[in-house]
Order: C-alpha cells, then structure tokens, then sequence
C-alpha cells in the first residue's frame, strides 16, 4: 500500500512542483485524504528527498542552456549563460536569508485552513493580474536587471507560507516587474534549482530519521515518479503559456481552497 501511495505522492510533486498551484500544499492535503497521517510518507525526509527528482528534470530538459561550458556556445552565448546565473544566485538570497530563519516557525501553519486560504488569495491575484493584455518589458534572461532578479527572490521568500507555490509566487512576481509569461516561467525554474536542492539536502542531513531498506526504496520510488511526470509537467507548462494566460490556474486554486475549505468543514 506504501509504493502505490508514494506513487501517488510522485506524481502530485511532479505536477504540482512546476505548476503555480502550490506542490507542500497538494502534498499534504494527498496525504490527507489518503488517510497517511503518520509513517515515512509524511516525514520531511520523504516530502523533500523527492523533489531532488523534480529538480532532475529541469537540469535534464535545460542542460544546454544552462552549461556555460557547452562546447557549442560562442564566447557571447558562454558569458549570457553565466550573468543568467548570477541573476538567479543574488535572487536566491532573501530565500537564503529569511526561509532559513523562519522556515521552522511557518511549518506551525501547515494546516488545511491556511493551505485553503493562500490557494484562494493567490488564485485571485492570478486573475487580477491576468485582467487585461499587457506588454512585457522583459522577454528574455538578458533583459531582466540585478534588481529585477533580487525582487522576484523576494516574493519567492512568500513560498514558506503553506500553500503559496513557490513557482506561483516567482511566476507572479515577475509578472508584475514586466516580465513575460515565457521568462517568469522559465526564472521561476531555473530558481529552484538551488533553492531545492538546498532545502532538500539541508533536511536530508539534519533529519535524525533513520531509514530501514524499504524506506530507501520507497524514496528512490518517489524520486524517479517524479522526475518523469515533472518532465511532461514542464513541457506542458512552457508551451501552455506560449498561448494562454494564467487564469485557467487562478481559478482552479480558488477552487480548490473552497474545496477543502469544505471538506474539513464537514469532517
């Protein structure tokens, strides 16, 4: 029953992680109405060992255009893929700075209630911003600033609040500094590269859990589930948006926070 549940779990993370629709909070409320409530699949050692999987599946689907060694790029091209980095190392620290301080006291409001609520305030900003055509100032990693970098790491700090998707809240952060729907995506990925692999890594080592055999097995389950759905996930998600606005997961977020809103009302 365990290896279908992680296969579930794997699943969700991979959908959910890419998407703006918040993956701590799908993972939870999964968990939730598979009645997993303790045990191995509910522990920060699995819920964070998997997105390493996700993670893969970026590094996988961009290696070239992350490589500043790639062979084929042109001197120009090499220092373009090294100033992207830089954009996002100096827009991970106020993620660095303030999820590393606050991180444990917001795990206290990991709860439906607050799950429901960021879903809904985030679902409605989504169509607020998404009301009317726009012109994005930004259409490429070489037009977005330093400064335009470190404030889309700013609302990425949101993402500790359970239920706020840490994609959600870069996509709709660099959408409202001008950039387009293309590259809010795209940053909004790059940026968890070294945010997860640093948050999962960093509860790998400190977690005091110790692992039996079928636990490992059960992990490495999880992460290879969610790599490949997170490769589909990506895929879908980069061409949605090269012809849609973000309103269709604005509305699904509202959705689903009255959904849960209402089931834990009831039981």
């Amino acid at each position: 029953m365990d290896f279908i549940k992680t296969f579930i779990l794997g699943i969700v993370e991979g959908i959910s992680e890419w998407l703006p629709i918040s993956s701590t909070g799908h993972m939870i409320l999964v968990n939730e109405f598979m009645n997993t409530k303790t045990g191995f699949l509910t522990e920060d050692l699995f819920l964070y060992g998997i997105q390493l999987g996700a993670i893969l599946a970026i590094v996988t689907l961009y290696f070239h255009k992350l490589n500043p060694f790639a062979p084929s790029k042109s001197k120009e091209e090499r220092l373009d893929t090294w100033q992207m980095w830089f954009k996002v190392a100096v827009a991970c620290v106020p993620a660095a700075v303030l999820g590393l301080l606050l991180n444990d006291f917001m795990e206290n409001f990991e709860n439906p209630w607050v799950i429901s609520a960021t879903l809904i305030l985030y679902g409605i900003a989504f169509l607020f911003i998404e009301r009317k055509e726009k012109t994005a100032g930004i259409s490429s990693m070489k037009d977005m600033t330093y400064k335009t970098a470190i404030y889309i790491g700013l609302f990425q700090v949101l993402s500790i609040i359970p239920g706020t998707s840490r994609s959600g809240a870069t996509i709709l952060g660099a959408m409202l500094l001008g950039c387009s729907r293309e590259i809010s995506a795209e940053f909004s990925f790059f940026l968890a590269i070294p945010v997860m692999v640093g948050v999962s890594l960093l509860k790998l080592v400190t977690n005091d859990y110790v692992m039996t055999g079928t636990e490992w097995g059960l992990l490495a389950l999880g992460m290879v589930v969610a790599y490949v759905v997170s490769m589909a996930a990506v895929k879908f998600l980069v061409d949605y948006v090269k012809r849609h606005d973000f309103k269709v997961f604005g509305w699904y977020r509202i959705v689903l926070g009255l959904i849960v809103i209402l089931y834990f009302s009831i039981f």
